[in-house]
């Protein structure tokens, strides 16, 4: 008798095939049979006018420091993410030494907007190595499979020291083959890959940019000279591709024999630039080279509340006295004082801060119930303001106090030139790219994207209607067997015998994702915007049941992945 039986689902099995009606058996933690004629299950489930996929991978969460406190990793769990690769970007908290901490803590506070007092009450540091790293993760339960990558960050303050902190800081001969031996230790011990940061994007809360920022040939070569000793792992890069950049992660890649994943997304200030960067993956790919542009499922935009890490009015002087009240509160205060309202509305400071966030609100949203990722510029508050003879001030104070304080603007700062998702569409449906970009588990007050894999279902496939949509059976194998196997994880993302039995049975047609809010829910207080889902009626883990109807049931049979 097997130990769990589907029966009736409609089958989306992650290869890009038809979906077809059919049962799915899983036995010992692994589907062991598919179609018709299976036998009993101990546990039966009647599926029919349900969806069943693949458990969803997502190769790009920031997870390292809460999955040594947090079991569920949310929000990945609530939408039917069954693997979470991290480690991301280049930074991250292994190797290190004791004094280490407080910069490594300093450097993802900065990069990733995790606050410093979240992640130093959050971690109990009681490692040195990768590989003990990974045995601490390995030794804590998870509702999921994670997986885990030697960011550069962390491994050039290892080994450079305080000089490494410093990005013109060029390592020495002896320092660049500990590099290649570490690499290849945390490798051979597990490490999904080796990442890096070549962004001015990316600075360290004290405003220092990131360390790897301008690693040259020999220092890039040292990493992939340690993917080509170990055999195994992938090269994950985030850059603004400026001159020579591509070429120089062509050497390295060609040197490893091993994966590059670039992310790939449209920036503002240069909106072509991703084609020429999609462009030299396909022609890698065309000469032989394992290739791929990590991508979005829609605009990267930045959310504001009166709780979030940034509002329109935070740095106004006459804001002062609301600093530290919650919305609901600030917004009581500001109902009781006209002044105060017309303060902030007239008294416009000559400052920097105050024109770029002049800027940003020309092109932001108001993010009410319909929650439109697609949005026309037409209701941007700029065009509003201009169509309604006010200011974008104004429109902005009206929305955030919405909802006794609770209201939401949104600004769309990647992905959204031309005031559509017509370039991620053309993204997501390359042959050279795989799913990213969800950032889960980072920029936690202003950026809520790790809802991407139900967002990536139920707009592409279902509800777009200002442009083409994409066949379901693609986004399924783009968000599971795809990543899985970019990733060297051949195990899962598939429907059918043999194969990891994580599953996800949803209800497609109720498929939705809820307004993101506001908790306080992390170590020391610390806030955070979730999103939650509607929809999944079950995920199994290993054939291991961790959530019905949308709620988690408890049950932690996610492992490390090595």
């Amino acid at each position: 008798m097997h130990d769990l039986v589907i029966r009736g689902a409609t089958v989306v099995d992650g290869s890009g095939a038809p979906r077809r009606i059919e049962d799915v058996a899983v036995s010992g933690g692994l589907i062991v049979q598919t179609g018709a004629g299976i036998g009993p299950g101990r546990r039966e489930i009647q599926a029919e006018g349900l969806l069943l996929t693949p458990g969803f991978v997502d190769v790009h969460t920031h997870y390292d420091g809460q999955a040594t406190w947090d079991a569920s990793l949310t929000p990945s769990c609530w939408h039917g993410v069954t693997t979470a690769v991290f480690g991301n970007c280049g930074v991250g908290f292994a190797p290190l030494k004791p004094a280490d901490t407080g910069y490594l803590i300093n450097l993802m506070q900065g990069v990733e907007d995790i606050p410093e007092a979240v992640l130093a009450e959050g971690i109990d540091f009681t490692w040195e190595s990768f590989g003990q790293y990974l045995q601490t993760l390995a030794a804590k339960p998870h509702a999921i499979d994670i997986g885990a990558q030697l960011p550069h960050g962390a491994l050039r303050f290892y080994v450079m020291g305080p000089r490494g902190a410093d990005h013109r800081e060029v390592p020495t001969a002896d320092e660049l083959a500990t590099m290649t031996r570490l690499v290849e230790e945390a490798l051979n011990d597990g490490a999904l890959g080796v990442t890096t940061s070549r962004t001015p994007k990316h600075r360290a809360a004290d405003g220092r940019p990131t360390p790897s920022m301008s690693a040259d040939a020999p220092e890039l070569l040292a990493l992939a000279e340690g993917l080509r000793r170990a055999g195994r792992g992938v090269l994950q890069v985030n850059s603004d591709f400026g001159p020579g950049e591509f070429e120089l992660l062509r050497q390295a890649t060609e040197h490893s024999g091993r994966p590059l994943s670039v992310l790939l997304l449209q920036s503002d200030k240069a909106p072509d630039l991703w084609r020429e960067t999609l462009a030299n993956l396909q022609a890698g790919r065309a000469a032989g080279l394992s290739m791929n542009g990590q991508v979005s499922a829609k605009g990267i935009g930045i959310l504001m509340c009166f709780d979030s890490s940034r509002h329109p009015f935070l740095d106004h002087p006459a804001w002062a006295p609301l600093v530290g009240l919650s919305g609901r509160d600030a917004t009581a205060r500001l109902r009781e004082d006209p002044a105060l309202v017309q303060r902030l509305l007239t008294e416009r400071p000559d400052t920097g801060g105050e024109r770029f966030m002049l800027r940003m609100l020309e092109r932001s949203f108001v993010m009410d119930d319909a929650q439109n990722y697609e949005p026309d510029l037409a209701d941007s508050l700029g065009a509003r303001a201009r169509r309604d003879g006010t200011t974008v001030w104004a429109l902005a104070l009206e929305a955030l106090m919405a909802r006794d304080g609770g209201g939401l603007l949104m600004h769309p700062f990647e992905n959204y030139a031309g005031g559509n998702l017509d370039v991620v569409r053309e993204m997501l449906v390359s042959e050279a790219t795989i799913m990213g970009l969800s950032d889960a588990g980072a920029h936690v007050g202003m950026i809520c994207d790790g809802a991407a894999p139900t967002f990536l279902l139920k707009y592409w496939a279902r509800e777009r209607s200002v442009g083409e949509q994409i066949p379901l059976e693609f986004l399924v194998a783009k968000q599971t067997r795809g990543n899985a196997l970019a990733y060297g994880l051949p195990d899962r993302g598939l429907i059918a015998a043999g194969m990891k039995a994580d599953l996800n049975l949803i209800d497609f047609e109720a498929l939705d994702i809820l307004r993101p809010q506001i908790v306080h829910d992390l170590p020391a207080g610390g806030r955070r915007f979730i999103q939650r889902a509607r929809g999944y009626r079950h995920t199994f883990v290993s054939g291991v049941e961790i959530l019905r109807d949308d709620e988690l049931t408890g049950e932690l049979p996610g492992r490390l992945v090595r």
